[in-house]
């Protein structure tokens, strides 16, 4: 169990929080994210996630002072949620419980990624990657399996018994079930390399058929087991979806039982980056027509990450359940709003790269927002802006405090 001394170095901090969690502005953000996503916005909403977390211990604030691992872990959330709060808070809301996290495991795909990389600045986790290709063949292939999905019913409770002894009387300790994800692209960018992956589209387009549905079916067979033992995570947890807030009046589905929820009361996320240049038809061949049945298993879908989708807005539409769609920094704003209109949210990522120049131009980022949200006005469409991805600030807190007050005028303007 923890020592004393990092129980009240823990608990001091969460005091923090809960005081923020209580403010009555709390609930008034959260009904705001839920107009949203019920396609009836009172504004524009802003999030800012995926921040370059080394850049800024200049005040010591984020240093992690506790000794045990655990503790650690929980100081370093709510050090980061305190920080967020006081810096570049945008829309976030500041829940009144921690997260613990069932001990899951999973034996994975059967296949054991091959990477090689490089990187600038030692201190960021932001690396770049040359993944060698694992799947030359039908032999390979055959490596590809069905997870197996087991709970570590003992360790989940002791994880529970330290949360309560740190948390108890301020924040609730609340067990977290698994999130899932619908990409068959990312994994199979690092188990191939994205250059072979793409010229094996072209050149063996049916091992890729065969590869697709080899991958499906160990992806199904995942999220049976994770259903089947009401291990995904709960609609009360599931605040956020691709870096934006969740919250909504649709979900859970009539019955839910929150010690088992299933995939119908939940959001799902999913992405092709890779297959950003492709074709509509290839995309529609090699990614739709496979990940399209399991989208029909949730409530809600939120789509696309960092691949222009504006150019395939024909097909992306007609996801079941979806919702979300995003808009990314290579996108035409007028195109992607008139693809949307009012039926779906334009989740614009606007460009991070303008946190990383010599220097901050203001306007510039004012003139990207303030171009996506007149595009949206003019088409009725519903809005959120999430910055992300952001590697780097050039150890300059300022120029993320400033984009998150520049974000906040145009959508509030």
């Amino acid at each position: 169990m923890p020592t004393s001394k990092d129980k009240n170095i823990i608990r001091e901090l969460a005091k923090r929080v809960a005081e923020i969690a209580a403010l009555p502005v709390q609930e008034e953000k959260r009904a705001l994210w839920r107009g949203l996503n019920g396609l009836k916005p009172s504004r524009p909403m802003v999030m800012i996630n995926q921040v370059c977390w080394n850049e800024f211990d200049n005040d010591n604030k984020l240093v992690n002072i506790c000794e045990d691992n655990e503790c650690r872990h929980y100081e370093e959330i709510l050090r980061q949620k305190l920080f967020q709060w006081e810096h570049f808070p945008g829309d976030m809301v500041m829940e009144s419980y921690v997260p613990v996290y069932k001990a899951i495991h999973n034996s994975g795909y059967g296949v054991s990624m091959e990477e090689e990389t490089l990187s600038t600045d030692p201190s960021s986790y932001v690396v770049s990657h040359r993944y060698i290709d694992v799947l030359k063949d039908d032999n390979d292939l055959d490596k590809i399996s069905v997870p197996k999905i087991v709970m570590d019913e003992a360790e989940t409770a002791r994880r529970m018994d330290v949360a309560h002894e740190l948390f108890d009387g301020i924040l609730e300790a609340r067990p977290v079930g698994f999130e899932t994800w619908m990409q068959l692209w990312d994994p199979i960018a690092m188990y191939k390399g994205v250059e072979n992956a793409l010229y094996a589209l072209i050149d063996e387009p049916e091992f890729m058929h065969r590869m697709l549905k080899k991958l499906m079916h160990s992806f199904t067979g995942m999220l049976d087991q994770l259903e089947d033992m009401g291990l995904l995570i709960g609609t009360q947890s599931q605040n956020q979806i691709h870096c934006g807030g969740a919250y909504t009046s649709e979900l859970p589905a009539s019955g839910y039982n929150p010690d088992k929820p299933r995939c119908k009361d939940l959001w799902i996320a999913g992405l092709a980056q890779m297959l950003g240049t492709v074709s509509s038809s290839m995309y529609q061949e090699f990614e739709l027509d496979y990940v399209n049945p399991i989208f029909e298993r949730f409530g809600l879908v939120y789509y696309g990450c960092c691949e222009p989708l504006d150019d395939k807005l024909d097909i992306v539409t007609k996801i079941p359940n979806l919702r979300k769609v995003s808009m990314s920094p290579w996108t035409n704003a007028q195109r992607g709003a008139e693809g949307l209109g009012k039926n779906f949210v334009f989740s614009s990522k606007p460009n991070p790269a303008f946190l990383a120049t010599d220097s901050f131009d203001e306007e510039h980022v004012r003139r990207e927002l303030t171009a996506i949200k007149k595009a949206c006005e003019q088409n009725g469409c519903p809005l959120e802006f999430i910055l992300k991805d952001i590697s780097t600030v050039r150890y300059d807190l300022a120029r993320l405090e400033r984009w998150g007050k520049i974000a906040m005028e145009v959508a509030m303007g």
